[in-house]
Formats: C-alpha cells, sequence, structure tokens
C-alpha cells in the first residue's frame, strides 16, 4: 500500500471511558430514526467483505459465525458485506442476483437478530462491479489477449503480413518501444490487467447500463425485504460501477456523465427504482465518497453536492467514506488482479499506524461536517453515518457534539473488538480491545484471504469447536470477552 512520506507513528486513545450511568445519557447510545428504521444507539458496523462465502455465493456457516459475533456485541445496525446484484461468478462474495440465495439471506438476518437479542438492525449492502482481469503473462497477452488492429499494423509497418507474425514480433519489443504502438488502455492491460470502465461506450453492455442497472439493484433489493433484512445501502462508493458514474472522471456523452447533473442521474434513478419496488417500512440509503482524492477526481465540493440530491430525492440515510479507486493503484504482480486500495487513494480510505501529521484518525470527519451541513441548509434532516478510524467513546461523541455526523460507523474497531458497543455500555470500556491500525486486516483483504485480526486470531486455536481459516493458522472469529 501507498505510504505517505512522513513516517509518524500514531497510537490509539483509549479513553477516559464513561460509566454505564454516563454511557446512558450519552448521544452515541441514544436512539436515531432512519426513515423508517429505528436504531437503538447510533453506533453502526459498516459493511466489510470476509471472504467467507461459498465459491457460489452463498452465505456459509463461518459467514453466519462471522456476523453472529458481531451481532453479540449488539451495535445499533450491522451493514452486510458488499452482495452482488447480478448472478454472476464473483469467487467467495455473497450474492443476491437470484431467488436461489434468499434462504441463505434469511437466516444471516435470523442469525443476527437472535444474536443481538432483537437489539442490532441488520442492512445488507448492494454492489455492482464492472469485468476486470489479472495482470497477464507478457507472452500470453500478446499471444492471446490482444486484440490486433489495423493500427498496430501500420506501426510495426507490417499491413500485410499474417496476425501470428505480428503478435510475434510484439512480444520482442522494449518497454518504450511498446509505448509507441500500443494505445494506453492497451499498455494498462499489459501491466495491470484488462478492467472496463463506465465509459467505454463502444461495448454494447456498457453504453446499456442505464438501461439495466436501476433494475437489477431494485430486484435485489426486493429479495433482500423478503429475506427479512431491515434495508439495504446502494454501494455508490470507491472503485465500482455507480462511483464510477459519480466519479469527476465520468465523461460518458448519452446524458450519464458529464456535469454534476450528468454524473448522479443514474444514481438517482437507480435509488428511485428500488425505493418503488420496496415497502415504505423498508431503509433505503447508500454510501458514497467524500472526495475521490485522485487526480482529477471528484472533490468535497461534488460530494455536497450529490449528497443534497441525495437527500431531496428522499434517501433514509446517507454513509460516507472516501478514496479506495482503481486509478492510483499500485501495479499487481502478474497472476494477480489490482487491488484498489494500494494508492494514496486507498491510503485515505485505510489509512495506517504509520501515517502523516493528520493521523489515521478521523481523516474524513472534516468533509463529513460539511456535507452534513450542506443538507441541513438545503432542509433536509437525513441522517448521516461517518466513519473512518474511530475507536474510543470520546472521539465518537464529539463526532456527534460537532455535527461531524449522526451515526458512528466502527469498522476496523468493531473487528478488533465485537463487544466494543456491550462493554463501552455498560461502564466496561477499559475491557475494550483497542485497534492498533496496522492494516494487517487490509493485507489479508488484499490477498482474498479471510479477513481476521491479529489481536486475536492466534488465541485459544486449541479449544474445542474453533473454526480455522484455510490454512488452519488461525481462528475465524473472535473469542469471547
Amino acid at each position: 500500500m501507498w505510504r505517505p512520506p512522513e513516517r509518524i507513528r500514531h497510537e490509539p486513545l483509549s479513553g477516559p471511558w464513561p460509566s454505564a450511568e454516563r454511557a446512558e445519557r450519552s448521544r452515541l447510545f441514544s436512539p436515531i430514526q432512519l426513515g423508517p428504521l429505528s436504531l437503538e444507539q447510533r453506533t453502526w458496523i459498516p459493511a466489510m467483505v470476509p471472504w467467507r462465502a461459498t465459491e457460489d455465493g452463498f452465505v456459509s456457516p463461518n459467514v453466519l459465525a462471522w456476523y453472529e459475533r458481531f451481532a453479540r456485541g449488539r451495535p445499533g445496525a450491522i451493514v452486510i458485506e458488499a452482495t452482488g446484484i447480478r448472478d454472476v461468478p464473483s469467487g467467495p462474495l455473497l450474492r443476491i442476483g437470484d431467488d436461489r440465495f434468499l434462504p441463505g439471506l434469511r437466516q444471516l438476518a435470523e442469525t443476527v437478530r437472535r444474536a443481538s437479542g432483537g437489539h442490532t438492525r441488520v442492512l445488507i449492502q448492494l454492489i455492482d462491479f464492472l469485468a476486470m482481469r489479472r495482470r497477464p503473462e507478457r507472452a500470453k497477452y500478446f499471444e492471446r489477449l490482444l486484440r490486433i488492429t489495423d493500427a498496430h499494423r501500420a506501426a510495426l509497418d507490417m499491413r500485410d503480413a499474417p496476425e501470428s507474425e505480428i503478435r510475434a514480433r510484439l512480444t520482442t519489443l522494449d518497454e518504450e518501444t511498446l509505448r509507441a504502438i500500443l494505445t494506453p488502455r492497451e499498455m494498462e492491460s499489459l501491466e495491470h490487467g484488462y478492467r472496463e470502465r463506465v465509459t467505454d461506450m463502444e461495448l454494447t453492455h456498457i453504453a446499456k447500463l442505464p438501461e439495466t442497472l436501476p433494475q437489477l439493484f431494485a430486484d435485489a433489493a426486493v429479495r433482500a425485504e423478503q429475506a427479512g433484512l431491515d434495508g439495504v445501502e446502494l454501494h455508490y462508493a470507491h472503485a465500482y460501477t455507480m462511483a464510477s458514474f459519480l466519479s469527476a472522471t465520468n465523461h460518458r456523452q448519452d446524458g450519464y456523465g458529464g456535469s454534476r447533473e450528468g454524473r448522479v442521474r443514474l444514481p438517482l434513478e437507480v435509488y428511485g427504482a428500488v425505493r418503488a419496488a420496496v415497502s415504505k417500512d423498508f431503509a433505503v440509503g447508500c454510501r458514497f465518497l467524500a472526495e475521490e482524492c485522485i487526480d482529477g477526481g471528484s472533490s468535497v465540493e461534488d460530494a455536497i453536492w450529490f449528497a443534497t440530491q441525495f437527500a431531496r430525492a428522499g434517501m433514509d440515510f446517507i454513509s460516507v467514506s472516501r478514496g479506495g479507486k482503481f486509478d492510483d493503484a499500485k501495479q499487481p504482480k502478474v497472476g494477480e488482479a489490482s487491488y484498489p486500495y494500494t494508492g494514496r487513494s486507498g491510503y485515505e480510505c485505510m489509512p495506517s499506524y504509520y501515517s502523516d501529521a493528520a493521523g489515521p484518525f478521523g481523516r474524513n470527519l472534516a468533509p463529513s461536517k460539511r456535507i452534513r451541513a450542506a443538507i441541513r441548509a438545503a432542509g433536509f434532516m437525513t441522517p448521516l453515518v461517518t466513519a473512518g478510524g474511530i475507536h474510543h467513546f470520546q472521539q465518537a461523541e464529539e463526532v456527534l457534539a460537532s455535527e461531524q455526523g449522526d451515526v458512528v460507523g466502527f469498522a476496523r474497531q468493531a473487528l478488533a473488538d465485537p463487544d466494543w458497543f456491550i462493554k463501552v455500555r455498560s461502564g466496561r470500556g477499559a475491557e475494550v480491545r483497542l485497534c492498533k491500525y496496522t492494516n494487517y486486516c487490509e493485507a489479508l483483504d488484499q490477498r482474498h484471504r479471510e479477513v481476521t485480526c491479529e489481536l486475536w486470531d492466534r488465541e485459544g486455536l486449541d479449544q474445542p469447536g474453533v473454526a480455522r481459516s484455510a490454512d488452519g493458522k488461525r481462528r475465524l472469529v473472535a473469542p469471547d470477552g
């Protein structure tokens, strides 16, 4: 992952922790309404992909155990990981693109409710993503993957040569010569792996995304409601399809790009289709980026404008993240796929304890405050969920007191200690296992290995019934505590 030039070590703050009486009077543990959805407290576990679904996208026993463990800590809400709306192979990621996934998702919703004693609401994050491939071997790219064009023939002065000779010639060229012959996209496919973009209008299925996506999201949301979930979070953040429509890099000329009005058009149409398809008692919101953190990307001013449009459209909540783009991702190794959290934008999304002077804690709070203020100035009371390096009580209370957000998300801290919420509320904050922000979990995610926390994944491995990772070296859920 990219690292800032400054290498300042930051330590998480541990307190002071509140008494049970102080916690009960706090803003953090006060109720809030998100449209039709009532939360008992303003705590939120954002979507995190743990790589525990089956290869076919079904809920597995390990998925149930993962969310059951979070639910026992009784946060206000849990958002189930990014779940694919298309019925296409996507590895061990959850899917919701067909009715056959419903039984598992229904069991998942029931598991969270039972484990939390009915105190935790459960939503699911709906995602669409475009095709991408692993970085190819050089020989394979030129022998099979590159489409030979007249431009290649002309550049090589081999207009009448058989295609096999052109491919063979390309394999012999150095990088500088190749850059003069191949297009920037062709070089990218060689050096990083092929990746579709929402601006690839020459591809029919890309051009038709505005026609297909609203119904796909709506169908997925209907299944989520049928599964007994409390709501959906539309994934408009990071490196994926809907975020790419919102991005300032989206220059589509069909009315779905260019201006802010064009870029927000499809996200609003998707929301409208979802809202019309589900009942009024089902919550619908989105997660999007306060800043893309890439050259030429969307800024906080864009986010302010988009958030106001989302609120005007009637979203029940808006959740903000930052960065996490493919645009500045590091070059992957041959045989591996590009990972959108390896560049500067990825660092802004998941900063580590070695950081610049700003540190890893609350980097998204200043933009969140501006976004929330703009929503209120426009006359809307839409709750804003904010997150990013939040780990102790006073920090969370200050987020609410200073109007940087209305609900506080705890991702890595909840992974470090799923019991954070129940411990702090009961006056046992001193027992909390604090996240160190080493990004051990992020490194596992990058390798598509089951995500765990270094603070507990080697503890009690020999205890009866402890589920282990595929390599047998780590436990898959945090021990009781």
